[in-house]
């Protein structure tokens, strides 16, 4: 890797830059060799060249009077900084700055679990703490309370919570479940929002929207300011927890599994995110794709049939979980048992059923907050597997479904790709997580996994669905999609971060919402 520097900074500028960070964190905390340091802040899964998105360094401060002196530094310089959490936000980008030449602010040293509220089922945490690192103090401390957490356990609390992102309890969606946040913004002003603008407050982690307007969507997938702390509401461990399983046997049993998922989703007789996975997701995570077939294009109908035997899965798979005291969760379970068996070729399991099975422990895992890493099994579905996730939102019912299906399929086929997809339904809408695989050391391969991601962001906004998160690649791409009255939504966007963010330091081009100073130059 060759150095490289923000734009417009000379390398006597640059370098009275570092000399101030290292004095605002340590010197041992300032990363800036090209070829030890910053390959850390490489994005794992890129599918363009590494040198667009190289940083200039990397600061890493211990807590948040540390966060303001470097906040300090980056305003009284002009240098742009790229805020990471734990950094583990693999499929999007990773660790890896919008641009080359930006700073990555690096959070992760900020791993204080502040509290646990047993009584009112919540934690406060900052930027780095982990999945696992909740869930390993909650048990050393003997907590009756549940996590919610991603597939990966390595995860960060605050950071997947700030991308929107989803779990499988019943507080599957983590925005939904976060109160209360502190916010740095770029001048040093510290912030806390809702109820804790209240000096001394009771109530700070307990109501989310406090008096006025609520602020803390603001801070959510954007770059108006730098969030320190945030509280988390936890589940408390229910009385029973019932895992289950149902397979279908054909593609097109997607929309009547959808249709019957819905009334149940809306009536809370499923209260956890419901996941219908595709054959090769559940496949991807036990086997290989050489196991079954080592030719080109889509796996043949042979090689499906034969993995759907051996695994004892369906060409989809629906996870779900009742949640209870047992007289509750068997009534409820005949209820949905009726329902899904209704569809011709179904079949059910129970834990009991499939113990020991990778695909299902993850599952199960998952369904009562315990984080894993089995999910990034997938990655050894084909050679130096990588994955970029196309994600964009439906309505949830079949026929969307079944759209938005063929329509990712067909292009994944063309392009020579194995389609791997889930389809995970919250509170009214449905998350369609595409994963897309490719070989990682292959340029070809990474090519056509760029080129075939934007045909699809293009196809799905002409059809009306939108993502609802990307890899720093496509970011601009598709908040161009959000054109609605002239890009007002996005207008809206950047008349706030050059109100807050008036030298345009945190984060620039997040979510493609650019300070003034660079818009020109991006749209040109």
């Amino acid at each position: 890797m060759q150095k490289v520097l923000p734009s417009g900074f000379l390398p006597e500028k640059f370098a009275a830059v570092l000399a101030d960070l290292r004095k605002a964190v340590g010197k041992e905390y300032v990363f800036s060799d090209p070829q030890w340091d910053l390959p850390a802040y490489n994005d794992a899964y890129l599918t363009t060249p590494a040198e667009l998105h190289q940083p200039s360094a990397a600061v890493a401060p211990a807590n948040i009077e540390e966060v303001l002196k470097v906040l300090a530094v980056a305003s009284r310089y002009g240098a742009p900084l790229w805020t990471i959490g734990t950094g583990k936000n693999f499929a999007y980008g990773g660790p890896a700055p919008r641009k080359a030449g930006f700073v990555v602010l690096d959070m992760k040293r900020m791993k204080r679990i502040l509290e646990v509220n047993e009584k009112h089922g919540y934690a406060v945490v900052e930027p780095g703490v982990s999945y696992i690192d909740l869930y390993r103090h909650l048990k050393k401390i003997g907590s009756r309370l549940w996590i919610d957490c991603a597939a990966p356990a390595w995860g960060g609390v605050m950071p997947n919570t700030l991308e929107h992102g989803v779990g499988y309890t019943p507080y599957g969606d983590h925005l939904m479940m976060q109160c209360g946040m502190e916010v740095v913004l770029a001048d040093g002003t510290v912030v806390n929002t809702g109820m804790g603008a209240l000096p001394n407050s009771q109530t700070a982690h307990l109501y989310k929207y406090g008096f006025g307007p609520s602020m803390d969507g603001l801070f959510t997938q954007s770059n108006y300011g730098v969030v320190t702390k945030m509280g988390v509401w936890l589940m408390p461990e229910p009385r029973g927890y019932r895992p289950y399983m149902f397979t279908f046997e054909r593609e097109e049993d997607l929309e009547a599994v959808t249709e019957a998922l819905r009334p149940l989703k809306v009536n809370m007789l499923i209260p956890a995110v419901a996941v219908t996975a595709g054959l090769i997701w559940d496949a991807a995570v036990q086997v290989r794709r050489s196991d079954y077939y080592t030719g080109r294009g889509p796996l043949p109908p042979s090689a499906r049939q034969k993995m759907k035997r051996d695994l004892r899965i369906g060409e989809w798979n629906f996870y779900g979980a009742l949640y209870g005291p047992e007289p509750i969760m068997d009534n409820t379970w005949e209820v949905i048992r009726d329902i899904f068996m209704g569809i011709p070729g179904a079949k059910v399991y129970l834990d009991a059923d499939r113990k020991g099975e990778a695909a299902w422990e993850y599952r199960k895992k998952l369904g009562m907050g315990v984080p894993n890493m089995t999910e990034y099994n997938l990655m050894n579905w084909i050679p130096n597997g990588a994955h970029i996730d196309f994600s964009p939102i439906s309505p949830v019912t079949g026929p969307d479904a079944m759209r938005q299906y063929a329509l990712i399929r067909d292009r994944c086929d063309a392009a020579g790709f194995d389609y791997c997809g889930e389809f995970a339904v919250g509170w009214r809408d449905m998350h369609h997580i595409f994963c897309l695989t490719f070989e990682r050391d292959n340029e070809d391969s990474k090519a056509r996994a760029n080129k075939l991601f934007g045909e699809l962001v293009r196809a799905a906004s002409e059809a009306g669905y939108g993502e609802y998160r990307t890899h720093i690649d496509f970011m601009d791409q598709i908040a161009a999609t959000y054109n609605w009255n002239d890009r007002s939504l996005w207008r809206q966007h950047e008349k706030l971060k050059d109100a807050l963010d008036p030298q345009g330091i945190l984060s620039p081009g997040k979510m493609g919402i650019w300070p003034k100073t660079m818009r020109k130059e991006v749209k040109a």
